[in-house]
């Protein structure tokens, strides 16, 4: 009897790792394309504002002092949200949390579309702002418990490119919706799309692997340094836990000083790029949009790129890269800055320049506070580096649609050439601080 069951428990253990290989391997295709997807959508909700803003500033009198206070507002509304949102994320279902948050976006998107007074206008953004924190801490919960440490950075910057193809679609449907039939279905058809795909999310999602009856990422791939991050801090509160790993975290406090300053680049850049395409190279909306697309083209790149050289380069170590890409963010934008002509091309490299270069510190900052963080606080501790990263979004609106009236382009390019210099001076303590961790967690 005893031999039966020895030679019977081999063949058990295999077709369970098969099992177990095929369920996670499914799982992890689909939740990919179900984030790729649904925070795609969040972009087309979160950015309709941004470039239907030349039609709408023709088409209600507008100031651009008046589009910089919504933005502002947006801003730093989500940058709280997505704080707030994403400790409750952490303790929730991130289909249900993430399908709702896109369909009230949907909803209030229509509603905007709909309205016509500054007001309305300021109420229903902030409202929007508050549930678009709804859609980033679901997907760094589940990047960080479906996908492991040695291969993190390549999956992260797979689904981080949703940024840049939604991106580098807004501009172009949103320009040809406000031009062929007014801004306001600029707002109304991407809120409807939203609606669709959240309710497609709410049946499309799953918690961690655990919750399935699967081991640990960790464990399924045999990642030591994995494994290492899901035992550190195991037992501990939810409130320890924020205490030590988030807000008592010195790591956590580096990296959101220096996405404040990449956030001020990043929106500077988004947001103003088409205006200043127009006002100061004398483009057509269609054409400066079309340029700015390439800001999202770049930043497609520069995010596989940043990801897959983090693995491949630095073991996982998020700093180095980062560094190697805040001098590229310089660069870049001093020659969008100094060029003399009005190329399309030549500036539209510019844009697709930054947008490389921009997208890889994006996507690696919030995944290296994930990292350096406890496993089951991936969502707050992407959320509290991503309110400083729209503190900064926040300082590129409103008080630099100031800056722009009084010292026009010349003061606009001041101050994000200043924040791209400063990115990598506040990296350089983080590039020996992670590899110590590292090599004491290996």
């Amino acid at each position: 009897m005893m031999g039966f069951l020895t030679s019977e428990q081999p063949a058990k253990t295999i077709t369970n790792q098969i099992q177990i290989n095929a369920t996670y391997q499914y799982w992890r295709l689909h939740l990919m394309l179900s984030m790729y997807l649904g925070y795609g959508m969040f972009y087309f909700t979160r950015k309709s504002l941004n470039f239907a803003m030349p039609a709408l500033l023709s088409d209600l009198g507008l100031a651009h002092s008046d589009i910089g206070f919504l933005s502002t507002l947006f801003y730093i509304t989500y940058g709280l949200s997505k704080f707030f949102s994403g400790m409750v994320s952490d303790q929730s279902k991130p289909s249900y949390f993430m399908g709702l948050g896109l369909i009230a976006t949907g909803i209030i998107n229509i509603a905007f579309g709909l309205s016509s007074s500054l007001f309305m206008f300021a109420t229903l953004w902030v409202a929007n702002a508050f549930f678009q924190g709804w859609g980033w801490p679901p997907c760094a919960k589940l990047l960080t418990t479906w996908y492991s440490r040695s291969e993190r950075g390549f999956w992260w910057s797979i689904w981080n490119t949703c940024h840049n193809l939604s991106g580098a679609l807004i501009p172009i449907v949103i320009g040809f919706i406000a031009v062929s039939w007014g801004w306001r279905y600029g707002f109304i058809m991407p809120g409807v799309a939203a609606i669709l795909v959240g309710i497609v999310l709410c049946f499309r999602m799953q918690d961690k692997p655990t919750s399935l009856g699967l081991p640990s990422v960790g464990e399924w791939r045999n990642d030591a340094l994995e494994k290492q991050h899901e035992q550190e801090g195991k037992g501990l509160s939810f409130k320890k836990i924020l205490t030590v790993y988030v807000l008592g975290n010195k790591y956590i406090w580096i990296l959101c000083s220096s996405y404040f300053l990449v956030y001020i680049v990043r929106t500077a850049i988004n947001d103003w790029g088409n205006l200043y395409l127009m006002q100061r190279h004398g483009f057509e909306l269609f054409s400066a949009n079309a340029a700015v697309s390439m800001f999202e083209i770049g930043g497609f790149l520069g995010s596989l790129f940043g990801g897959w050289g983090s693995d491949r380069f630095f073991r996982g170590n998020r700093a180095p890269m980062i560094l190697i890409f805040a001098l590229g963010i310089f660069a870049s934008v001093s020659a969008l800055w100094l060029t003399p002509v009005d190329n399309f091309v030549m500036l539209s490299g510019c844009f697709f320049s930054i947008g490389f270069f921009v997208f890889g510190p994006q996507m690696m900052i919030g995944m290296a506070a994930a990292e350096c963080s406890h496993k089951n606080v991936a969502g707050t501790a992407t959320g509290f580096v991503g309110l400083f990263g729209y503190l900064g979004a926040a300082l590129a609106s409103y008080p630099l649609a100031l800056i722009i009236e009084r010292f026009n382009w010349e003061g606009f390019f001041s101050v994000i050439t200043l924040s791209a210099a400063c990115i990598g001076l506040l990296i350089l303590p983080f590039v020996k601080a992670q590899d110590v961790r590292d090599n004491a967690n290996g």
